[in-house]
């Protein structure tokens, strides 16, 4: 008996170790396969690491800061090595002693050559602090483009919680509608109702099954739009973090003025600064162009040596290539003036062409401060408007619950029909929608405002 309850109790306890075993093994599975929950600040970080079009502004500035880097050494002299290798056939001066000879001469020469530009008329300096303003320029464009980037993950994520706020209000309408269905199909088996109603109250029941479809498949294309926002590959879906209403109250929002935002706005805007940088290039650009007019000296300098078959000693032997090549060698240095006088007026008319550019990019600076000014006066108007709207779709939604739920009873009690529960119904639903979305409008008003103020609304460096 003894024996017996001990097999019995390792037999339990093998049991528990498999079920321990069992469970463990289906639990690290399940966080194996759970799906990654994305947070807005994450879903913007990947997607600035990942998009392809912003890998080009990336280039762009690689490129301008390597011009940039060239510019600085432009100023650097210039030193270059020659040397070459003759066979001379025929009729030629003998480089010994300049005489006319008949015969093959075979000669080669060497030279290290330098020049140092003592005077551009300033070119090269403006050249130089043109190219640091325009790769200044191009590092905020790509700024902004991250920005821009960002704009569209937070409209694709908010677009997924407003469609999820939907999807709740529809299963809402599909259980109200499902539970009238139901009472409604026992009245008319018991002989209270007739069957018309039945196929009111089921035709209604279809209705919001096919709204609710209808918002699911908008679910996924909305899912779909932030995952090619992202460019995450192979995947189609995606799961967000929980919706947190951080919509304020009409008490908690302060009075908001366009000038003073806009003026905040344009400290930090990175298309302002861009801009603000292009016009200080074409500044500089116009005075390295008409530097061209300005005569320019440079100072050259340089050592060579060669070697020539025709050079003999006194017993007409060639003398040795060691021996030419110390003997031959020469060195020099000088300077050369160059004034421009006349080239067709082609250099005043690039001078001409590169105010033309100036004044294009001041014009383009004041474009763009416009349309700054705009959207902020755009986004100001629209804070004041929803914070109304909220507030009365708030109400609105309310006051069409407090009905529904009194056409409910009505209806209940055989007092209207499933007509006329079903436009209380749909009226209910609307001023929901329309509530969830002066919500939704009102975040992203107030997240755009707050990124025009300067508050690190991304985490964008």
């Amino acid at each position: 008996m003894a024996q017996e309850s001990q097999y019995l109790w390792h037999s339990n306890q093998k049991m528990n170790n498999k079920l321990l075993f069992l469970i463990c093994t289906l639990l690290v599975c399940a966080m194996g396969t759970a799906q990654k929950v994305w947070t807005l600040d994450e879903c913007i970080a990947h997607a600035i690491e990942h998009n392809l079009q912003l890998n080009d502004f990336g280039y762009n500035v690689d490129s301008n800061k390597e011009t940039y880097k060239q510019s600085i050494r432009d100023l650097l002299p210039t030193v270059s090595g020659f040397a070459n290798y003759f066979v001379r056939y025929g009729r030629q001066i003998n480089p010994e002693d300049n005489s006319i000879v008949n015969t093959d001469i075979f000669s080669n020469n060497y030279s290290i050559d330098g020049a140092f530009d003592l005077f551009q008329g300033f070119q090269k300096i403006n050249t130089l602090k043109a190219s640091k303003f325009l790769y200044k320029a191009t590092k905020e464009e790509h700024l902004q483009q991250k920005y821009l980037l960002a704009f569209r993950v937070m409209s694709a994520y908010y677009d997924i919680q407003f469609i999820e706020g939907l999807i709740s209000i529809s299963k809402e309408q599909v259980e109200i509608s499902q539970t009238n269905y139901d009472l409604v199909k026992k009245q008319v088996e018991l002989g209270v109702m007739a069957g018309a109603d039945l196929y009111e109250a089921e035709s209604l029941l279809f209705t919001d099954k096919l709204t609710l479809t209808q918002n699911e498949n908008r679910y996924k294309a909305a899912k779909l739009t932030l995952v090619q926002a992202m460019n995450i590959e192979g995947e189609s879906d995606i799961t967000i973090a929980p919706q947190i209403d951080d919509t304020p109250n009409s008490d908690e929002v302060g009075i908001t003025v366009s000038d003073s935002i806009f003026t905040k706005a344009k400290g930090f805007m990175p298309s302002i600064k861009a801009q603000n940088y292009r016009v200080k290039a074409a500044k500089k650009q116009l005075a390295a162009t008409r530097g061209s007019l300005y005569p320019s000296l440079t100072l050259q300098g340089g050592i060579g040596t060669g070697y020539f078959e025709t050079i003999t000693d006194t017993l007409g032997v060639t003398v040795p290539f060691r021996d030419q090549f110390e003997e031959n060698r020469f060195e020099y240095i000088g300077a050369s003036l160059n004034v421009p006088i006349f080239n067709g007026w082609a250099n005043r008319s690039r001078v001409k062409q590169q105010k033309i550019a100036l004044e294009r990019a001041k014009n383009t600076a004041k474009v763009t401060e416009q349309e700054l000014y705009q959207i902020i006066q755009q986004l100001v108007q629209e804070h004041d408007a929803l914070i109304a709207e909220t507030e009365q779709t708030s109400k609105t939604s309310e006051s069409q619950r407090l009905a529904f739920s009194i056409a409910q009873k009505r209806y209940e009690k055989g007092m209207i029909n499933a007509i006329e529960l079903g436009q209380a119904k749909t009226l209910y639903a609307t001023a929901q929608n329309q509530n969830l979305q002066a919500q939704l409008r009102l975040r992203v008003n107030n997240s755009t405002l707050d990124f025009y103020k300067g508050l690190p609304i991304f985490n964008i460096n």
